[in-house]
């Protein structure tokens, strides 16, 4: 008779160890990221017009006119990065950049310091041109930003950062960037991140409802970070024991043994 009650409480011991291995789950606070501020898109991120020069920009300026050596002082030289001596006609050259320093400055060719931090293409545009204007008859002025970027994180299927060539892109091809979301992806709470003159800004969007893409955020900023939340399921699947397993297959067998002995 005791050696029967033994050998039910052997057991019993065994299912709580094998229960505690299988429900030891980390909570939410130990998997998702940026979880001690709610935020609503409506009070926290201001709307995003038109892209802002700042520092660290790098910034490609192509000047042209209808005296083409007129304008050729203003160029910088392309570079080549291939190693052939002689460079193929489908174009292996790239125009350099102009980096915009700490105050939002350039050093442009025969014309010197120019401050660029702070204006939209547009007003950069204008400016360049009245400053042209003094050397070249008509110029015209292409401005691109060379490095907008953009950063996806989290619950989908490529996340990183990603380069985005024409500066405008939504939240809905920023996500097929990396992929698209995962199963796992929490839909409703897609957080999105943006610096503005200094000041981190924050708001959540919801994918599932088609109001998203009449949101003043769908349109994203440049270097905007893209979060997607993993949902309860992923939660509670990452949280268990990797080396649960293990030890469940060693408790099973010391189970084993010590059932054989007790009889």
């Amino acid at each position: 008779m005791n050696t029967k009650l033994n050998a039910n409480r052997l057991q019993n011991l065994i299912v709580i160890l094998v229960l505690i291995l299988i429900t030891s789950c980390a909570s939410r606070q130990d998997v998702v990221y940026f979880q001690d501020e709610v935020a609503s898109e409506s009070d926290t991120i201001a709307y995003f017009h038109e892209i802002s020069y700042k520092t660290d920009d790098m910034l490609t300026i192509d000047v042209s006119a209808i005296d083409p050596e007129a304008a050729k002082p203003f160029n910088l030289a392309a570079v080549s990065y291939n190693t052939e001596s002689v460079i193929s006609a489908q174009g292996s050259l790239k125009m350099q950049t102009y980096l915009l320093d700490a105050n939002g400055n350039i050093e442009f060719p025969v014309i010197g310091t120019l401050k660029l931090g702070g204006l939209t293409r547009a007003e950069a545009t204008l400016f360049l041109k009245e400053k042209l204007a003094e050397y070249i008859k008509d110029p015209i002025v292409n401005i691109r930003l060379a490095n907008f970027t953009i950063t996806v994180l989290g619950e989908v299927n490529k996340p990183g950062t990603f380069t985005v060539a024409d500066e405008r892109i939504s939240l809905s091809e920023a996500l097929g960037l990396a992929g698209d979301l995962t199963i796992w992806g929490k839909r409703d709470n897609v957080f999105l991140i943006r610096e503005n003159n200094g000041k981190k800004q924050y708001a959540k969007l919801d994918l599932t409802s088609i109001k998203v893409l009449n949101s003043p955020n769908y349109y994203l900023a440049q270097n905007d970070v893209i979060y997607v939340e993993p949902n309860s399921a992923k939660v509670k699947q990452s949280a268990y024991n990797q080396n649960s397993v293990v030890w469940i297959s060693a408790i099973a067998t010391l189970a084993t043994i010590a059932a054989i002995v007790i009889r």
